[in-house]
């Protein structure tokens, strides 16, 4: 899992990306590639 600045420019990396937020944390998920987790916050 990366912790990036931004999410916009991960999540444009693949179609298969969501944004949840969870606890005050903005994560990005990936079902169908799970390396492209991400975190923010």
């Amino acid at each position: 899992m990366k912790v990036v600045n931004s999410l916009k420019s991960l999540k444009n990396r693949d179609r298969n990306c969501r944004i949840v937020r969870r606890k005050g944390r903005v994560y990005i998920i990936n079902k169908k590639k799970p390396r492209c987790k991400a975190r923010q916050g």
